[in-house]
């Protein structure tokens, strides 16, 4: 399973958008073999386990030319660099404390020629700037990553749906996300049809919410 997965699900993408995703599969499996950021079994399936998945939040939002989005956690790059490619107007940061995966992020950026990409080495909460979304996938539970991300989030909306947090999780949510009232869950099962998503959604919580 390669590129022709995601033109299954995103039928319109461009030339250049299907080069750069066929490039990023060599690009991991080369980088892989050096610094180890994504397992031996998930490198094989990339395209189903993280770039479709990545994915995923383009299906629940899209991204507005100018907009602002933040990547907290992002390992490899993930979602942050397969969103990038689909929204090459909209500006992305991707942050993860550790060193040598931002490293491979940095690497993977400049072989596809990414330029809405910035990454950075550190913590979110010493990263400075406010953001309309911030995208991740599972890198805590919410009431943490919530903490962490603590005034990251613009209070002017530039898009339809309010500003907030888009969270790749899966599994049972009940109790994590008890205490928040107004959050909504998408199944992406809805979208795509491969059982790897038979239990994986998308989180989005508003910017002012109540718990």
């Amino acid at each position: 399973m390669g590129v022709d997965l995601l033109l299954k699900y995103f039928p319109s993408l461009l030339k250049l958008q299907l080069s750069q995703f066929e490039k990023l599969g060599f690009l991991y499996q080369d980088w892989n073999k050096k610094i180890n950021v994504v397992s031996r079994k998930d490198i094989d399936e990339l395209y189903l386990r993280h770039v479709l998945h990545s994915l995923g939040i383009a299906k629940i939002q899209q991204f507005n030319e100018g907009a602002e989005i933040l990547d907290v956690g992002t390992g490899g790059g993930f979602p942050g660099i397969p969103l990038a490619i689909l929204f090459p107007t909209t500006n992305f940061t991707l942050v993860d404390a550790i060193g040598k995966k931002i490293k491979v992020v940095n690497e993977v950026v400049d072989g596809l020629g990414l330029e809405n990409v910035t990454a950075h080495h550190s913590r979110v909460e010493d990263l400075s700037g406010q953001f309309d979304f911030i995208v991740s996938r599972a890198v805590a539970a919410m009431p943490t990553f919530v903490h962490w991300t603590k005034g990251k989030i613009k209070k002017e909306s530039a898009h339809e749906r309010r500003n907030g947090i888009l969270y790749l999780k899966g599994g049972d949510l009940t109790d994590e996300l008890a205490p928040y009232q107004n959050i909504e869950l998408f199944n992406l099962s809805t979208y795509f049809e491969e059982e790897f998503f038979e239990t994986k959604k998308v989180v989005y919580l508003p910017q002012k919410f109540r718990s």
